[in-house]
């Protein structure tokens, strides 16, 4: 039978680390947690959970760190958690990898949560984080695992809070500067280029953001799972910048490679609507268009399967915006029928949550 093990690296974690692990402990036979350098109760934490603790130098390398971490782990199995990191349901499905062959690399759900105009909102990305031994990690920052073996999406889903507004103030600048140092020794590199601008973005530095993610965008393969997100990230840019006609262009220009996502479409009827504010002489002929594209988000539903989509952009937040806009038109019977909609979307959407995250737990296992 395969053993599986959780694989950490970690500093100054004492905020959430216990609870990754408590979420952790009853699927995994191991747990080890690197240290890279704590100066809080993160090593102490970790071993009361019943973890293995090991130290390591940093070196400005997270695949250096990681790898070294891996090392450490003789298991079949590794299951890589961040310590904002816990999970949130479907641990059955790594319970039962003691009886796969280790012979393909595991998908997982992250369920990012983030601080939004509206209130908390959820944003899920697919990563690589189950790995068989033997699989190691490449990149400085943002590092991924680097194997051929095929991937495979499991049922496990992953809460993450280190995207909200308390957290993130935490690494300002640490991310930016090895990205720096990344994309010195690779220019040219597509993904370096999306995270920089990304790091640049989220701290509303839309002027410096928006040239990297337009040379991600050249350079990007039409296959990479993360084009997506950054699509809609530089359609949000270029919004914030004014850049109207340059974002729509950009939409034109990538509409036929979206047509399952909600997120396309939502994005495309915020950018109009900014638009239309900005330029009043315009809103004739931009409120359809406006309208239509969160109709197409609502058409086209909640895709949970596809990559870094926002919960609700097919439901709730849609039907939300079109309440918006009808009740600013002074169409007092449509902002009320949206608005209800949304109500009703929004409770469904709630109740899916929660039956998601009922699992049931098996014994402690050993650690």
């Amino acid at each position: 039978m395969n053993r599986i093990a959780l694989v950490m690296i970690v500093r100054d974690e004492a905020r959430c680390l216990a609870r990754c692990l408590e979420s952790a402990r009853p699927w995994v036979d191991k747990m080890l947690v690197l240290d890279t350098g704590s100066v809080d109760a993160t090593p102490q934490i970790a071993r009361r959970a019943g973890a293995r603790v090991a130290q390591f130098d940093w070196v400005d390398d997270f695949a250096a760190a990681r790898n070294a971490a891996l090392a450490l782990c003789d298991a079949d199995w590794r299951l890589v958690l961040d310590a904002d990191e816990w999970i949130a349901g479907g641990g059955e499905s790594l319970a039962a990898l003691r009886g796969e062959a280790a012979d393909f690399v595991g998908q997982i759900r992250v369920a990012s949560a983030f601080d939004g105009s509206g209130g908390v909102g959820e944003a899920p990305s697919w990563l690589p984080r189950v790995l068989p031994r033997g699989v190691p990690y490449a990149g400085r920052v943002h590092e991924q695992p680097v194997s051929t073996l095929p991937r495979r999406r499991l049922s496990l889903l992953i809460g993450h809070d280190g995207y909200l507004d308390a957290q993130k103030s935490r690494k300002i600048g640490r991310n930016e500067r090895l990205l720096g140092l990344a994309l010195e020794a690779e220019p040219d590199d597509a993904y370096l280029r999306y995270q920089l601008g990304k790091d640049l973005e989220v701290r509303a530095q839309y002027e410096a953001a928006a040239p990297h993610y337009a040379q991600a965008l050249e350079r990007a393969d039409a296959r990479a799972a993360w084009r997506h997100d950054l699509v809609l990230r530089q359609l949000f840019t270029l919004k914030k910048l004014a850049r109207f006609e340059s974002a729509l262009a950009l939409a034109e220009a990538e509409m036929p490679h979206w047509p399952h996502s909600p997120d396309f479409f939502f994005t495309l009827g915020d950018l109009l609507l900014d638009w239309a504010a900005a330029r009043p002489e315009r809103a004739v002929e931009l409120l359809p268009m406006i309208e239509s594209s969160w109709l197409r988000a609502l058409e086209i539903g909640e895709q949970p399967a596809l990559h870094d989509t926002v919960r609700g952009r097919g439901s709730f937040l849609a039907a939300h915006n079109l309440a918006v806009l009808h009740a600013g038109l002074g169409h007092d019977a449509e902002a009320g029928h949206w608005r209800a909609r949304a109500a009703a979307l929004r409770s469904d959407a709630d109740a899916d949550a929660a039956s998601t995250d009922r699992h049931p737990r098996p014994e402690r296992a050993c650690v």
